[in-house]
């Protein structure tokens, strides 16, 4: 019986039965591939509990159901603003988060709240800065990424709630590793069908340094990103010395397919969406990159990745099914 593992990407998120779900039903929607009635099981890699306090709850959760830009990227901009301060404690962490923000827009947090950004028609207008949506919106989309990358590549020590403190990398590392684990995650281990992990956005992030950086992660046949900003120089370095542009491919840990879906209006993977002259395999190209072209102006919302045919497709093949 084949596995699917799914892991979410930025911001805060609903419960992960209700996201499991979400997903599962976007996967199925309009008669695309429903995993429970071709015998695939799935489960989710969860997160978000571990930068945000508590679940979104409410409206939020209708939202990322629905299929309206604006709707879909204030659900991706659910974040609670009182945590996204961001510690910096070195050189090397300034650089980072410097460097991300200037993926988004040239100007300032100030510049944006006094309206000095560069319009859509601007021909110097960069990423967010060419997404028609308010900027209300976007910049608490471009928050939630920075710290949230920040956190986890920085390893850097939170408490979401008063009972609750991780190391965030440490943290996230052990919860991927347990659910692709077929000694730790029950129903792996009665499968025998190929293991698939579908990650999205920072969830692209989380399973390749897993899978390449973590010495005791399992195996898994095939790994689908979506919409993933993994091609960012930044990102790329956070994984180094094991990355290397020649031998990016984590071929000890994937058997098999890395297949990569992108849209270029895409905001978080739109500075470089195909990856796979990044992660090569002994210098040969082992990635297969499907650009998509996902409605409205918010393209980055996974429900809209995962009710395109050629998603389903890949991922039925990749299934075997």
């Amino acid at each position: 019986m084949p596995h699917v593992t799914f892991i979410h990407g930025l911001s805060n998120k609903p419960d992960p039965n209700t996201l499991l779900s979400i997903w599962n039903r976007a996967l199925a929607g309009g008669g695309g591939l429903n995993l429970a009635e071709e015998g695939v099981t799935c489960s989710m890699v969860y997160w978000a509990d571990v930068l945000y306090t508590s679940p979104d709850v409410g409206d939020t959760v209708a939202i990322y159901e629905s299929n309206q830009g604006d709707a879909l990227a204030r659900a991706d901009g659910s974040v609670e603003a009182e945590l996204l301060e961001i510690q910096i404690d070195s050189q090397a962490e300034a650089e980072f988060v410097d460097s991300l923000h200037r993926h988004f827009t040239s100007a300032s947090f100030a510049q944006i709240d006094s309206g000095a950004v560069p319009g859509l028609d601007d021909p110097s207008a960069v990423a967010l800065e060419r997404v028609p949506l308010p900027w209300f919106i976007k910049k608490r989309i471009m928050k939630a990424f920075l710290r949230d990358a920040h956190h986890y590549y920085f390893n850097k020590p939170f408490s979401p709630r008063p009972d609750a403190n991780y190391m965030v990398q440490d943290e996230i590392r052990g919860r991927f590793i347990r659910e692709i684990n077929p000694a730790t995650n029950p129903v792996l281990a009665q499968n025998k069908g190929p293991h698939i992990v579908v990650a999205h956005s920072m969830g692209t992030m989380i399973a390749y340094d897993c899978l390449m950086r973590v010495p005791d992660c399992p195996g898994i046949d095939g790994l689908m990103t979506l919409g993933s900003p993994l091609g960012i120089d930044e990102v790329q370095d956070c994984n180094k010395p094991e990355w290397s542009r020649a031998n990016g491919f984590p071929a000890r840990k994937l058997a098999k397919r890395w297949v990569n879906v992108y849209d270029r209006l895409d905001v978080v993977c739109a500075a470089d969406p195909r990856l796979s002259g990044d992660f090569r395999s002994e210098g040969a190209d082992r990635i297969e990159d499907i650009g998509v072209s996902n409605e409205g102006a918010w393209r980055h919302a996974i429900v809209k990745y995962l009710g395109q045919t050629r998603v389903r497709e890949a991922l039925a093949s990749m299934l075997e099914l």
